[in-house]
Order: structure tokens, then sequence, then C-alpha cells
């Protein structure tokens, strides 16, 4: 999506850690940066210093030994040795959780995590069984895509439990409105949906220690520069996680316009209020622009062509294709658009989307 412009939202920490890295941001609260083996090519975790207590780790990048590495150095080195309170992962994807398994087995820490959150991970952690295997296949066939990008796609099994060996067998429950200390001081729990099913946003009003410094460490659902991918995914084919993620982005206006937003890919910014703004625009423009490339019958591939028009790897197409389902689920949930069977065009195995000739318009025609 076109990004919110620059001087439309304030950068206001001006160096950036080197992966394995770690700065201050705040009293008591360190950015650290970890590497990923993808286009995107970071990921931000956060350590909260609870003084006696130890620390608390927010996400904690890919269970590899690469990313393993980094935190035997930072362990040492930005915790300065010190006790591991707990560790929490705002969500199940592999750069948030995968590392977390060995974290609190390294370092005796509990683990937090909506419940939810902790589920998704166990179970996909654990790898596919037939049936689910062959959900997926059934999934990427409707949509339509071309043979060889098919196969691409379905080599990709077992991607999970690799970058995610092991999750944490015991759970501190976190859910919306709870009040997580750290310290002596509280983060509260903010919910939402979208991106994922239950993510956890953890935020810290201002007090006079901070200079007036509110904080929200957000995860994926608010980031500064990207929009959040919001995907259906092959075990839930109906979906309409667009709604959710609309929807929560409203709440983010009940926090403080100037909250510093500590997000996990990009760089803490200021500016809250108009970046949920400009990412409910992003999706009105995304949806606008299907219900009208489906005014002749597409399939969810050729939509996915159609937003996406660059060269995608098999890792960026599962999130490119889940994203123009969730547009296109979304549209047919609000009465524009209607899924039939692709009869003559790619078969009847192949889903087609168009759009919905409304009374008011059929009376125009």
């Amino acid at each position: 999506m076109p990004p919110t412009p620059d001087d439309a939202i304030d950068y206001p920490i001006c160096t950036t850690p080197d992966p394995g890295g770690w700065q201050e941001v705040a009293p008591g609260v360190l950015w650290i940066r970890l590497s990923l083996p993808f286009q995107l090519d970071h990921i931000n975790a956060w350590a909260l210093d609870g003084g006696a207590d130890g620390w608390t780790l927010i996400d904690c990048g890919l269970g590899d030994r690469h990313t393993l590495a980094l935190w035997e150095g930072l362990l040492r080195d930005a915790l300065g040795g010190r006790p591991v309170e707990r560790v929490v992962a705002t969500h199940f994807h592999p750069d948030h959780i995968g590392a977390a398994n060995w974290l609190v087995e390294r370092t005796g820490a509990a683990f937090a995590s909506s419940l939810t959150e902790w589920l998704f991970a166990r179970t996909l952690s654990a790898g596919n069984d037939a049936a689910t295997d062959a959900a997926v296949e059934r999934f990427y066939r409707r949509c339509g895509l071309a043979p060889e990008t098919l196969d691409a796609v379905l080599a990709r099994k077992g991607a999970y439990s690799r970058g995610v060996p092991g999750v944490p067998a015991t759970l501190t429950r976190l859910r919306a409105g709870d009040r997580l200390p750290v310290g002596d001081r509280f983060w509260t729990v903010i919910g939402g949906s979208g991106h994922t099913a239950e993510p956890v946003s953890l935020y810290r009003p201002a007090d006079g220690d901070d200079n007036g410094m509110a904080l929200v460490i957000s995860g994926d659902q608010i980031l500064p520069r990207i929009s959040p991918n919001i995907s259906v995914w092959p075990t839930e084919p109906d979906a309409d996680p667009l709604t959710d993620y609309l929807a929560s982005l409203k709440d983010w206006a009940t926090l403080p316009a100037d909250t510093l937003v500590l997000p996990s890919h990009g760089r803490p910014f200021r500016g809250l209020h108009r970046r949920a703004d400009d990412l409910a625009h992003h999706h009105a423009e995304r949806l606008a622009e299907i219900e009208s490339l489906c005014a002749s019958p597409r399939t969810a591939a050729e939509v996915t062509q159609a937003l996406f028009p660059r060269p995608l790897d098999p890792h960026q197409t599962v999130f490119a294709v889940g994203e123009a389902v969730a547009h296109l689920n979304h549209l047919i949930r609000k009465g524009r658009l209607e899924r039939v069977s692709g009869g003559g065009k790619g078969g009847p195995d192949i889903d087609l989307y168009r759009r919905r000739v409304l009374v008011g318009e059929a009376a125009t025609r």
C-alpha cells in the first residue's frame, strides 16, 4: 500500500539497532532487532525491565540457529545476565513465537499469550495430518493457481514447524483488558483481530517518569509503512477477517494521539490515529478495486495478480492469495460479489467471483 506520508508520521528515534543489537527507547524499555530470512527482513522484539522480578520479553523471532545465537548474546549483554520473568508472544506467526520455547527452557521464564494464539501455534507446530493437507491443496486449487505455482506453494509443507520447532507447553492466558505487571508499572492488554484471530498488544499510559510518554507495543496490528497482512487460510476458507480488522482499527482511536507506537516491523513512531485512518482507507480502496475488477468473473489467482503484479516467491504467494481471498470474502458478506463454480473457465474445481447486479442497478440497465 502507499505508505502514510512521512510528514504525517513522527519518528522520534533517529537510529535503528543492527541485527542482534538493541537500544533504549524509554526508561526500562529496550528495542531489540532480529533478522529474518524473508523480504521483510527483520522483526522488533521488546524487553521490559521489571527490576528485581526480571525482564519481560515481547516477541522473539524465529526458532532457528541464527536467532538462538543472537539471543544468547542478548541475554548476556542487553539483559545483563539478569532473570527473565516471562516471554510474551503477540501472536502465533513464526517470527513472533518461534524462539519462545527455547527462551522459556533456557531461562525458566513463564510464557504468556492469548489462548487462541497459543492453540494455533501448538496445532501448527505439530504438523498437518492427511485431511489438513488435502484441505490446503483444495483451497489453493480452487483459487485457480497455475500448476507450477500450486506445486511451489504445496512444497512449503512443514514451513511453520521449521520456524517454530516447539511451543511452550504451559500458558499464562492474556485477555483484552488484563493488566500485566512489569516491576511497579502495569501494561494493559489490548485485544483485536484480523491479522490473526486474537493478537495481543500492550499499552502503558504516561506518568511522570516518562516525561509524559505513553507507549503501545502494537505487534503487527499497526505498522508504520506497510499494511498488516489480512488473510484467509485453507482451514477456514469462508472467513471474513477484514471485518474484524476494520473494527479493531477503530479501537486505536481511544488511545492518546501522541502515544509512541512500538511496532513489530519498522521504526517506533507517533501518529497512531492518522495511521489507523490510512489503513482503513487503504482497504476501502482495495475493496473498490476488486469489485470493479470482478465486473467480469475472476479467479482468486487473477485478483491476486492484479493486486500484486510483481513476481512473488512461494512464501509471498500464500500471503498475497490469502489477502485477496479476504477481500473477496468481505465483499461476498457485504452482498457485493458472489462466488460461483468456474465451469468452462478452469473447470468446476475453480471458484469464480463476479459482481452481483443489485436491484437498483438492474433497473437502470
